[in-house]
């Protein structure tokens, strides 16, 4: 491994903590100004101006964010392995891999093999902040993996099936096998209001927000 992908590795571990940190709301203000103070951050005023814009977070928030993905590794992108090594980090009791290729594939959006983080601070913005409509867009970008606009109950079997290998023995009671087709199949029943054997973001967003069911 390479000196530069070592202190990557490093930095993005640093920048999975911060993540939690701010997604659980032990991220506070103070911790942040520390944060700042301890390591000179490296960054882009223009392109953070334009992403405080274009997202929910706020100028410091960014800061941090910026300094755990980027500081040590010039290339400022993270490839799918990368991802879920960072990913299977909170997950140890189970297979984080599968959901992680496709939370990957989620951010990626300009399919090119790697999240950046423009990328990727713009789809957390979304999920930490975004309003519902835009957090079941996303949701139905996910489940939609050969984004050709429609969800097949094979594609939420996919999905369903890596969350539960993904909270491993996490889960109480444990799961039987055919639990994930189970639930699968009351889901897409719900959403496939038509029985045309596909589900369209109009069906998906619709079920979701009035059955309070949110696959996500």
């Amino acid at each position: 491994m390479s000196s530069c992908r070592k202190r990557c590795k490093r930095e993005l571990l640093k920048f999975a903590q911060y993540l939690f940190r701010f997604i659980t709301g032990t991220l506070n203000a103070d911790s942040v100004e520390d944060e700042l103070e301890l390591s000179a951050v490296r960054h882009r005023p223009e392109a953070l101006e334009q992403l405080e814009a274009q997202t929910r977070f706020s100028r410091k928030e960014l800061q941090i964010l910026y300094r755990g993905f980027k500081n040590e590794c010039p290339s400022g992108v993270v490839n799918e392995d990368t991802f879920k090594e960072i990913y299977a980090q909170f997950f140890p009791q189970g297979d984080a891999s599968t959901y992680a290729h496709f939370l990957f594939n989620a951010f990626d959006t300009d399919h090119n093999d790697s999240v950046s983080f423009e990328d990727f601070v713009m789809g957390l913005s979304i999920l930490l902040r975004g309003t519902v409509q835009e957090k079941l867009n996303w949701a139905f970008n996910l489940y939609d993996i050969n984004k050709d606009g429609y969800i097949t109950k094979e594609e939420m079997f996919d999905i369903i099936k890596s969350i539960y290998d993904m909270m491993g023995k996490c889960t109480y009671p444990t799961l039987k096998e055919e639990t994930p087709r189970q639930h699968v199949e009351i889901f897409f029943q719900k959403m496939d209001k038509n029985r045309d054997g596909v589900v369209t973001i109009d069906e998906f967003i619709d079920c979701c927000q009035n059955v309070s069911l949110f696959l996500f």
